[in-house]
């Protein structure tokens, strides 16, 4: 009798193992056994479940892999497009005409440079996300540091009539992090900064708090919409794309701040208001 029932018992279990691997269950509560199986359920059911979300996972994988592979595409196409359009027109005898040759000449070399620029990022990226990336942590003097990248970015705030500002931490405060790292950080959030402000200033500051200091670098400029600002750090994304590409830019930038931020144990923040500005910022800890 007790191996009669035994066998009945082995045969639920191979009835549902099976209807797991025909797919005819669609959800957990679909899996069903006797009373006396009530654990060896549960321990299908969540079997069943992982196995369910194991799947969607690598779905999302592969739609994520597919759509960046067409970005990709589709940034590298741009460039090399304009290229050889430039090209193009120069061997059709554009060369010698002096009032274009020299231009088109320049607008070759600027989108050779924005291609240049967007294979840089897609190597930075492809490092991050696979985990390859390698930080340098180690204290400094942020005071010193970001004077030092205000220096090299004041010409081209000036070149668009923008103030840009440091508001100095308390002399020697030292922050913990991977300097090269960080610089991407900056030099990408004010780079943005200042193309997208038509008129004000830049400012970056630095709050000092109990553990971290919180760095800050606030815009007088466009603005981000709040539907935007839940989606511009990822891939590719771009608020508008005509003004993006207008002022230049790989469409990764933000992508690799967060994970830069992230990898510092922090996380990148924005406040933002459509024709007010915007405010990006992060902790550092001391």
């Amino acid at each position: 009798m007790v191996g009669y029932k035994r066998k009945g018992e082995l045969n639920e279990v191979k009835s549902v193992v099976a209807g797991i691997r025909k797919n005819t269950f669609n959800r957990p509560e679909e899996i069903k056994l006797s009373k006396n199986l009530q654990a060896l359920q549960e321990e299908i059911k969540q079997m069943f479940e992982k196995e369910i979300n194991d799947i969607e996972y690598l779905k999302k994988l592969e739609r994520v892999r597919t759509e960046f592979l067409a970005n990709v595409s589709h940034e590298l196409r741009t460039p090399i497009f304009a290229i050889q359009g430039y090209i193009e027109t120069l061997l059709d005898g554009a060369i010698d005409d002096k009032n274009v040759n020299k231009n088109f000449l320049d607008k070759a070399n600027q989108h050779t440079i924005n291609l240049s620029n967007l294979l840089s990022d897609l190597i930075d990226i492809s490092m991050i996300e696979s985990g390859e990336m390698r930080m340098s942590y180690r204290y400094f003097d942020i005071n010193e540091y970001i004077s030092q990248i205000i220096q090299e970015m004041t010409t081209m705030a000036k070149e668009k009539n923008i103030e840009l500002v440091y508001h100095p931490a308390k002399a020697g405060l030292q922050l913990f992090g991977d300097k090269s790292k960080l610089k991407q950080v900056f030099t990408n959030l004010i780079t943005n900064a200042i193309k997208y402000t038509e008129h004000g200033k830049v400012e970056v500051l630095v709050e000092e708090e109990q553990k971290y200091a919180k760095i800050i670098i606030r815009d007088t400029g466009i603005g981000i919409s709040q539907e935007d600002i839940a989606r511009i750090f990822e891939r590719f994304y771009r608020v508008d794309k005509a003004r993006s590409r207008a002022v230049g830019g790989t469409g990764l930038g933000l992508a690799i701040v967060k994970h830069i931020v992230e990898a510092h144990n922090s996380k990148i923040e924005v406040k933002s208001e459509p024709g007010v500005g915007s405010e990006f910022s992060f902790r550092l800890k001391k």
